[in-house]
This record gives structure tokens, C-alpha cells and sequence, in this order.
């Protein structure tokens, strides 16, 4: 096989078998961290939390996330992503499912502290293993294939959801708490076919031959050394560049949109009529589906322009502009499309923002700064559900709460404009036999 031959299958190949199973690995991280939302529908009342009970309950997760984010994915690099991801998503499993004998505020708060906790790491992980298998100019489709789980994650979270809460449960367990157990168990499963089938390195992948496994080495070393010229790969300059913290920021804001809606979508949607909880979890459906697709469409044309910088800025302007309208119609209609704009434009700009990440650091920069993002810009989905739980506990509706989401949007494009382009490595791969 020649090299541009062998350069091809490769990606081909990497492509087809760990892209989708990382992205299996976060659908159910999303799974397990959003199911709160659509149990919220029973849950709240069983066990009489307040809007703002619920909106910290949501919140808590990343406090507990945030802190072991760094130190997850420096123990990836020593440990091998097979095993440290196996880890990651038994430790998880279990607290998701000893949550269905929560009992109150301060036990849910608790547990949802644990499993923000037990499931740090697993993003960066997962960006930082790809990102020695993908070459950079594929890397925008990657990471966006890979983040459009978050919206697979709700179009069938949400039906999957509903449908384990229509479950009775031994001892008189509530569907809520069927669906965690459940949930839970799941993921434990999968943990043990990480440990099982996971390859580490090039030469455990039997599905490469010697050719495809030495193509994708060298475009991995060029990768690199154009970082250790133009890009970052210490690990002090991963916590200081400018470059790192400007990017950092401006996501910070989008992930405040982000989880903002995911965790508030369902009762949104309910505030606007009189719809079941089944007609909700399937509304539910629509804004992500249609954040996947563009999820899907800007990073492949991120990759294809060469720009990360406007992608982001225009898909949270976008953003601001359907949450935005959201918040001042009075019409449900109305609101529901600005819902679905805002969608588009946020989740638009994940899969373009780890691209820009993955460009811009390798190395150790790369284990440590990639959790480092993750784990400061995280940090919006700390604040972004409990704010919004204050302002719609303290206002008639929704509509000042979905300013306060437009208004994330806005200050995260505000910030996409100070950004400076990064170069990509691209030696070594033939793009035009790898399209197809």
C-alpha cells in the first residue's frame, strides 16, 4: 500500500471504529449527567425541591467535576486511556445508580457532587486520545462528531428517559428512580468493554497493518513539532497562554448557554402549554436534533476553510440572536423557534472549539491543558442552572431567564473576536484521498 493509500485507510478506519466509540462514551456521560433534567418531572415533587433546590442540584455536579479534571487526565497519560477510561465510567455507573435512593436536597446534592467527580476526565480524555489518532485538518469533523453526542444525547435522552420513568420497580421504587438504577447499570456495563477492547496505541489497533499504523506515527510527530515552533506544549504554558485563556473564556460562555438549556428545556417547554411529559421529551428532541446536524455541518466546514476563530464567533452570535427573540415573544411558538435557533448556534461551536484547542496545544501541554479548559469553561455549567433557577424562581415566566442565557451568548462572541488564528500541521496526510 502506497502512502497516500495508506494514509486514507487510515483515517478511514479511525473513523469508522474510535470515533464512534468515543462517541458512544460520551452519549452516555450526557445520558447519566442530564437525566436529572426529565426526572425533575416527578422527582421534585417526591421530594419537594423548589426551582432554585433543583437549579443547584443541577449545578453541583461541576463542583465536584471541575477540581479532578487535571489531575484525571495527567493520570490518563500515566495509566493508558483503556484503563483510566474503564475507571472513569465504573465509578460513575455506580454512583448514577445509587442515586435512585436519594431522599431529599442534601443526599441528591451529595450524590450529584460524587458523580461530577467520578466522571472527570472523560471529555479531555477523550479529546486528548483522539487527537494522537485523527490529523489536524480532520479534527473539526472529529471533535464535532464527538460533541454531537451532547445533542443525540437529549434527542434520546429524553424518550429514554420518559420511558424508564413509565417503570414500577421492586420494593415501590418510582419511575425516577428506575431510571437512574437503570441508567446507572448500563454504564457500568460499557466500562467493562472499555477495559476489554480499547486500543492505546497504534500497534494495538489489529484492525491497522504496518503501513497505516506508521502514517499515522509520522503525522502525529509533525503534529507535534509544529506545536513546539507555533503552538504550546509545556505544561506551565498550558495554564498562562494567552492564546489558551482568551479560548477558555469564550467557551465558558457557551457552555453556560449550553447547560443552561439542557438542564431547563423540558420545564421551559412545559411552561408553554399544557403538553404531557411524554409531548415534552419529544419537543425536547427537536432543538438538539437540529444542533447536532449543525454541529455536524460547521465543523466539517471549519476544517475545509481552515478557521476556527469566525466559526465561533458566528455561531454565538447566531445563539445570542434565537435566545434572544426567545425571551421577548410572548408567542409559544415563537419562543420554541428561538429555542431552536439559539441550539444551532451554540452547539455549532463545540466541535470548533476543541479543533482550535487541538491545534493549539500537544505534548504535555496537551493532557494537562486540554483538562484545564475543559475544566475552567465547565465551570459555566455551575453557573449557569443555578442563576437561571434564581431569576425564574424570582420572575413570572421564563422570559428573564432566557435573556440571561442570550446574553452569555453574546459576551462569548464578544470574546471570539480577540482570538488569534492557529496554524495546523497537515504534513505527511493527503487530504484528497482521505474525503471519501
Amino acid at each position: 500500500m502506497n502512502g497516500s493509500s495508506a494514509a486514507g485507510s487510515a483515517v478511514r478506519k479511525v473513523f469508522q471504529r474510535l470515533v464512534p466509540f468515543s462517541m458512544l462514551l460520551m452519549l452516555v456521560s450526557l445520558l447519566d449527567r442530564t437525566n436529572i433534567s426529565f426526572g425533575s418531572l416527578q422527582m421534585n415533587q417526591d421530594l419537594g425541591l423548589t426551582p432554585a433546590a433543583y437549579g443547584v442540584a443541577a449545578s453541583i455536579l461541576f463542583l465536584g467535576y471541575c477540581p479532578f479534571e487535571i489531575p484525571s487526565n495527567l493520570m490518563l497519560v500515566r495509566m493508558g486511556a483503556r484503563r483510566w477510561l474503564a475507571r472513569i465510567m465504573l465509578s460513575w455507573g455506580i454512583v448514577v445508580a445509587g442515586m435512585a435512593f436519594v431522599t431529599g436536597a442534601r443526599s441528591l446534592y451529595f450524590a450529584r457532587f460524587l458523580l461530577g467527580a467520578a466522571e472527570a476526565g472523560l471529555l479531555p480524555g477523550l479529546v486528548f486520545y483522539l487527537s494522537a489518532w485523527v490529523p489536524a485538518h480532520k479534527r473539526g469533523l472529529a471533535y464535532a462528531a464527538l460533541m454531537s453526542t451532547t445533542a443525540l444525547g437529549n434527542i434520546i435522552g429524553g424518550p429514554i428517559a420518559i420511558g424508564l420513568m413509565h417503570l414500577g420497580g421492586p420494593g415501590g421504587l418510582r419511575g425516577w428512580q428506575m431510571m437512574f438504577l437503570v441508567e446507572g447499570v448500563v454504564t457500568v456495563l460499557l466500562g467493562l468493554v472499555v477495559l476489554r477492547c480499547l486500543p492505546d496505541t497504534y500497534s494495538d489497533a489489529r484492525w491497522l497493518d504496518a503501513s497505516e499504523q506508521d502514517v499515522l506515527s509520522r503525522a502525529h510527530a509533525s503534529d507535534l513539532a509544529l506545536k513546539q515552533s507555533r503552538g504550546v506544549t509545556s505544561l506551565r504554558r498550558a495554564f498562562s497562554d494567552r492564546r489558551v485563556l482568551l479560548v477558555t473564556a469564550v467557551n465558558f460562555f457557551l457552555i453556560c448557554c449550553n447547560f443552561g438549556t439542557v438542564y431547563w428545556l423540558p420545564q421551559i417547554i412545559k411552561s408553554l402549554g399544557r403538553a404531557s411529559n411524554d409531548a415534552v421529551g419529544l419537543f425536547a428532541t427537536i432543538p438538539f436534533a437540529l444542533g447536532g446536524l449543525a454541529m455536524l455541518l460547521w465543523g466539517r466546514h471549519s476544517d475545509q476553510t481552515g478557521d476556527r476563530k469566525w466559526h465561533l464567533f458566528i455561531g454565538a452570535v447566531v445563539a445570542a440572536a434565537g435566545y434572544g427573540a426567545a425571551a421577548v415573544s410572548s408567542q409559544p411558538a415563537s419562543i420554541f423557534v428561538g429555542l431552536c435557533v439559539g441550539t444551532v448556534g451554540i452547539w455549532s461551536t463545540f466541535g470548533v472549539f476543541w479543533a482550535y484547542a487541538g491545534d493549539l496545544l500537544g505534548g504535555t501541554a496537551a493532557a494537562g491543558g486540554l483538562a484545564f479548559m475543559n475544566s475552567l469553561s465547565t465551570l459555566g455549567g455551575l453557573v449557569s442552572p443555578a442563576l437561571i433557577g434564581i431569576v425564574r424562581q424570582r420572575s413570572s415566566g421564563f422570559g428573564a431567564s432566557l435573556a440571561l442565557v442570550a446574553g452569555f451568548a453574546a459576551l462569548g462572541a464578544l470574546l471570539a473576536l480577540l482570538l488569534e488564528p492557529v496554524r495546523r500541521a497537515e504534513v505527511g496526510i493527503d487530504k484528497t484521498r482521505i474525503d471519501g
